[in-house]
């Protein structure tokens, strides 16, 4: 699956902010279990992938090395919801996100953080992720907001 992950990471993401094949190479070897695809017909339409650290928000460090993955760590991280273009607005992300939500659960996490656009924060406030405010992450030269969800 790291040739479609990579591929539906560029059409989702632009090319600044796209992670690598190689980068998801690196990734699946250190965390392959915090990758969650949602396939239609034995096709990838969305996936959400990232790992797990004790930091409360995302660091642009933690999208260059995978090895920061900490198993026992208390927040499940998000580096990526991706759905493509056509699937879009039909539930699929959400559904996704809700199984990622479930799984930190299960693990015991004490929370799942992401980063994302300003005009991002009202869906993923959907979820029940409170707003922390601006980031530091300055990943790929866009202004970027930390979230995170509390269980």
């Amino acid at each position: 699956d790291l040739k479609a992950v990579a591929e539906v990471e560029r059409i989702c993401f632009p090319p600044a902010e796209a992670a690598s094949e190689e980068s998801f190479a690196e990734r699946l070897k250190y965390y392959p279990e915090h990758f969650w695809l949602l396939e239609e017909e034995g096709k990838l339409i969305s996936f959400i992938n990232g790992f797990v650290t004790d930091e409360m928000t995302i660091c642009d460090e933690m999208f260059a090395d995978a090895s920061m993955h900490n198993k026992d760590g208390a927040y499940q991280a998000i580096f990526g919801v991706n759905t493509l273009p056509e699937y879009r607005r039909q539930g699929y992300a959400a559904k996704v996100m809700w199984h990622v939500i479930e799984e930190a659960r299960k693990q015991g996490r004490k929370g799942l953080i992401l980063t994302c656009k300003e005009e991002k924060i009202h869906y993923y406030a959907k979820f029940g992720y409170e707003l922390l405010g601006l980031s530091e992450s300055v990943h790929g030269g866009a202004v970027w907001y930390d979230m995170i969800l509390y269980l």
